[in-house]
This record gives structure tokens, C-alpha cells and sequence, in this order.
């Protein structure tokens, strides 16, 4: 989960993304050979997905035809923007051990239910997007607003993806922030326009690994300079306190901490609503899921993409821990570095030529695969349930698979101009994270309710979304923001609104259920727990039914280690 951070100043709320000018990097051709190679593999894999691309369910869905590893792969790597990694660092250096809760509570459960409980009423119902879903369960009303809020969030968020990478290109390699914008925005086109969803899972799968080889030896070198774990965890307690490094010390209620919050909104407002609404309704990871070639394979998919999960967290974290020993002012007055600047600090200090080019490689691939997950599912979501369902109904196949190639052209072109809209955002982490207050939790809510409580109505979906984004946006714009409740730090912020979209959806949704028809029972096979359909009713692939490769198995052994990755930091 691309999780609430707001790296980057001396105070939790006024903090920026912004690099600091001298961490030029010393590139040579080397670096630069290893970039171009990347560039080229990337266009090379677009080509050869077009080959596949026949039709309309290719495009958008990839045939649903993908293995599980692959979507598995493809799952976390979508998730894995730079973005995350820059954040998250930064949420590390200035917030230490913390950071663990964005992932094995503010991930890993909601990742699990998505396999478990979700998956087979998204896959069963074969429907092509997450909205879709909503007008089978509730009505048109809830399908259009759904989709156009979806489809808006999209643009907004790969925006960021974008405004992000120009800023950090600019500082390491000196390109202009427009030229970032626009070939970073061109390369993500050809190869989407090229072989459409299949192009962007596998180019993300090999993302993944470029990812993995510029994380791995920073923080491997970074342990080493400074004296192994023992010797950061001594640094850190002796500068930072023992809290810094521990999950849960200042967390309890009423106890004031840099954070800004507590176990227990940690727990509900990260662990439940955030968590859960990122990751079972963003169809930028469902789309993943349901380009897999069967049920088992889709519920596996999550599954499998837990397990990195879980351990990408020191990847990210540790170089930023590393940093506010190396650094220790970093983030403080009259420092030369913000806490955003953890990462590219030490690709600078620590990197020789060839490795560098790897990390800066591996950078871009983060922001390409996020903008690339946000645009893949613009373009199905634009295309299927906005487009074909409500302006050009009933054309033959070949024509949307034209009008979503034409889409993720306007799509780019879209998100080129709001990542110049996220320049004017002091804090563009924090603007990203509210756009998932605001737009995943309302779903959240919504898919929840919908499918767990017969008696929703078809009307309540609609209001209950509207509803849950007004009270997210009112609860953060005009009682946060205007300082009419106190709460130190954007995340708590994050935090609450999240909260408060939940409670008023689901409020609404159940007034208006009691004043208005159900769905017809006979309608509701499949879409509401406790029924099913023939979809759900697959039988296992072949291999599918092997023991290691049951749902259950792998779901709740990602819980448990995630659980059992806390001992260690929680004492």
C-alpha cells in the first residue's frame, strides 16, 4: 500500500518531496548504457505483447490467461512505486520502526481477505473491473459514480507518479522536470498502447526485479557502514530515544508521540479502513488478480505477492534508519537534507558506477510501474463502464479494443497535465494519501456492506459512496485543515478521515436500505456472501489442488509471519 507518509521538513505537516540540489549523482556511461538497455527491454516486451492482443478481453484483461506468479509478481510490484520507496525511507528516518505497520497490519490482512473472501466473488462473477462489480450488486447510479470517481483518482494518482520521478530525476541526473514528465509518460504509453495489460504485467514483473537489485545493495552497504544492526539500533536509542526503534512504544492512548497516533487508530484507521479499502477495491491491484487464468490462480495471486511484501519493508525502511544515523540533523533546521532525501543521500554516498546506474534504473521502473498500474486501469474502467456501457453500447469488439488504445493515449496525456497539478502541492505525499482517504475507503465501505448484508438495497450503494468521499473530504479539509479538531500530523489525519468516510457510508447505507426495495434475492447469487454462482464453482486447475498451493495455507501463513515479524520490535 502506497501508505500515509509525509517525508520531507522539519514538521509532520508541511512536508515535501522536494530533493535537495547537491545530490547530483556522478553518472557515467556506464550508468547511463545500463538505462538505455532498460528503456529498450521495456519496448521490446510491449512488442511482443501486442502479438496476443485479439481481442477486447486480451487488452483489458489480458485473456485472463496469466499464471499466478506472474500476477502474484505483478500484484506487488504495482504497489511498489517510487513514491512508496522514497516515502517510505523518508517515514523511517524521520519516524523510525513505525514504518513496519504500513505493512504487516496496514497490508498483509487486507491482502489475505482479498484472496480469501473477495477474490472468488470478483473472479466468479467474471466481471472486468471493480466497478462492474457494484452495478451488479446495487444499480446504474452506484456503477457510474463509482467509475467516474475511480477513473478521475487514476489520472490524479499516476499524476503523482509522474511530478515524483521528475523531481527525483531532476536531482540525481539533471534532466529538466518537464523532460522527465514527458519520456517517463511516453514510454509508459508504448508499451500499454503496444500490448495493452499484458504488457504492463510483465514489464512490472521485471520491474519488480530491477527494483529488488538497487534496494538490496543500499541497504546491504548501508548496515555495513554503519556497523551492522547492532550498531544502527545503538546509534538510533542513544539519538532518537528507545521508541525509535520499536513498533509500538509511545503508541498507547493519550501518550504523545511523532507519529500522531495511537494503537488503537493504528489498528482501526491503518489496519482496518485504509488497509482494507486500498486493497480490496483499488482495481489498480484487483485488475492484477483478474487477469489470472483461473479462481485458484486469482486467489493466489494477493496471496503470493504477501510474502514480498513482507519483507519489503526493510528494504526501505533500513536506508532511512541508516540515513538519521549518517545524517543526524537530516530533516532538522538548518540541515542541508530533507528526510525525502534518505535514499538518494546514500545512492550518492555509498554507490559506484554501474550499481548506480541499477539504483537509478530501479527507481524509474517504480514510477513507471506505478503511474503504469494507474493507467491500465483507466483505461479498462474508462472503457468498459463508463464508455461502453453509457455512450457507445454494442459495438463490435474491435472497436474497444481502438477506443482504449485512443484512451490510454488521453489517459497519459491527462495524467502528464496533473502531474504539473501536483507541483502546486507542498506535500504531494500527503495529497496522495488523501486521495486514497477519499476515494478507496467510500468503496470500501460500500463493497462491505454490499456484500456481507442481503438486505442493502440497490439505492444505498450510491448514497453510501457519495456519503463516505463527503464526510472523508468535509472531515479533512474543513475540521483538520481549518483546526477545528486537533490532530498532530497528517497521517493521523489520514487516519480519521478514513474513519469518518467509513462510519457515515455505512450509516447511510443502512437508513437508506430500511427505506427502500432490496435486491431481488434470485439476483444476488454470487455478489453476497453465503451464495454462489457457477463461477465461484470452478474446478482447480491442473497442479491447482497441490498442498502447498491452497489459499488457506498460503493466507494465513502470511499472516502468521507477519505476526511473527513484530516480536522482534515490539519488546
Amino acid at each position: 500500500m502506497q501508505t500515509p507518509t509525509d517525508p520531507g521538513s522539519t514538521s509532520p505537516v508541511h512536508a515535501s518531496v522536494q530533493l535537495a540540489a547537491e545530490l547530483r549523482l556522478p553518472t557515467n556511461w556506464l550508468d547511463y548504457a545500463i538505462l538505455a538497455i532498460y528503456f529498450v527491454v521495456v519496448l521490446g516486451i510491449g512488442f511482443a505483447a501486442r502479438r496476443s492482443v485479439k481481442t477486447s478481453l486480451d487488452f483489458f484483461l489480458s485473456g485472463r490467461s496469466l499464471p499466478a506468479w506472474v500476477t502474484g509478481l505483478a500484484f506487488v510490484a504495482a504497489n511498489l512505486g517510487a513514491t512508496e520507496i522514497l516515502g517510505m525511507a523518508a517515514n523511517s528516518a524521520q519516524y523510525g520502526v513505525y514504518t513496519v505497520h504500513w505493512y504487516w497490519i496496514g497490508a498483509i490482512p487486507a491482502m489475505v481477505f482479498l484472496g480469501l473472501v473477495m477474490m472468488p466473488f470478483y473472479y466468479g462473477s467474471k466481471v472486468r473491473s471493480v466497478p462492474e462489480f457494484l452495478l451488479l450488486r446495487f444499480d446504474r447510479s452506484a456503477h457510474l459514480l463509482s467509475s467516474v470517481l475511480f477513473a478521475f483518482a487514476a489520472v490524479l494518482i499516476a499524476g503523482v507518479n509522474l511530478y515524483a520521478l521528475a523531481i527525483v530525476v531532476e536531482a540525481l541526473l539533471g534532466w529538466p522536470e518537464w523532460v522527465s514528465i514527458v519520456v517517463a509518460g511516453a514510454f509508459v504509453l508504448g508499451y500499454i498502447t503496444l500490448g495493452g495489460l499484458s504488457s504492463a504485467i510483465y514489464n512490472e514483473v521485471l520491474q519488480f526485479f530491477v527494483i529488488l537489485a538497487a534496494l538490496i545493495p543500499l541497504t546491504v552497504l548501508g548496515l555495513k557502514k554503519v556497523g551492522g544492526w547492532d550498531g544502527l539500533t545503538d546509534s538510533l536509542t542513544a539519538s532518537h530515544g528507545g521508541n525509535f526503534t520499536t513498533a509500538w512504544g509511545g503508541t498507547g492512548i493519550g501518550s504523545d508521540n511523532p507519529l500522531g497516533a495511537n494503537w488503537l487508530t493504528i489498528v482501526l484507521g491503518l489496519g482496518f479502513v485504509l488497509s482494507f479499502g486500498y486493497w480490496t477495491t483499488n482495481f489498480a491491484e484487483v485488475q492484477r488478480a483478474l487477469s489470472a487464468k483461473n479462481l485458484s490462480a486469482a486467489q493466489r495471486t494477493p496471496l503470493i505477492a504477501a510474502f514480498p511484501k513482507i519483507f519489503i519493508v526493510f528494504l526501505v525502511m533500513i536506508p532511512g534508519l541508516v540515513a538519521a544515523v549518517l545524517v543526524p540533523k537530516i530533516g532538522m533546521p538548518g540541515s542541508d537534507l530533507q528526510y525525502n532525501d534518505a535514499i538518494p543521500y546514500l545512492m550518492e554516498d555509498l554507490l559506484p558506477n554501474g550499481v548506480l546506474g541499477i539504483a537509478v534504473t530501479g527507481l524509474l521502473a517504480a514510477f513507471m510501474a506505478g503511474m503504469a498500474a494507474n493507467i491500465s486501469s483507466f483505461n479498462t474502467v474508462f472503457t468498459n463502464d463508463i464508455w461502453a456501457k453509457y455512450v457507445k453500447r454494442d459495438e463490435e469488439d474491435a472497436y474497444y479494443v481502438r477506443f482504449g488504445r485512443l484512451i490510454t493515449a488521453i489517459g497519459v496525456l491527462a495524467s502528464i497535465g496533473t502531474a504539473f497539478l501536483a507541483s502546486s502541492f507542498s506535500n504531494i505525499m500527503s495529497y496522495l494519501q488523501t486521495l486514497f482517504s477519499f476515494f478507496n475507503v467510500p468503496m470500501f465501505v460500500v463493497f462491505i456492506v454490499g456484500m456481507f448484508w442481503r438486505r442493502a438495497s440497490m439505492k444505498s450503494g450510491f448514497w453510501g459512496l457519495l456519503a463516505g468521499t463527503t464526510a472523508a473530504m468535509v472531515n479533512y479539509f474543513v475540521l483538520y485543515k481549518q483546526g477545528v479538531i486537533d490532530i498532530p500530523s497528517d497521517q493521523g489525519a489520514n487516519f480519521v478521515s478514513a474513519i469518518a468516510g467509513f462510519v457515515a457510508g455505512a450509516v447511510v447505507m443502512v437508513a437508506v436500505s430500511l427505506f427502500t426495495a432490496p435486491k431481488p434475492e434470485a439476483e444476488l447469487r454470487g455478489l453476497v456472501y453465503g451464495t454462489s454462482s457457477p463461477g465461484m464453482e470452478e474446478p482447480a486447475g491442473e497442479g491447482d489442488d497441490a498442498w502447498y498451493r491452497k489459499p488457506a495455507l498460503l493466507g494465513w501463513g502470511a499472516v502468521v509471519l507477519a505476526a511473527v515479524c513484530y516480536i522482534p520490535f515490539s519488546f
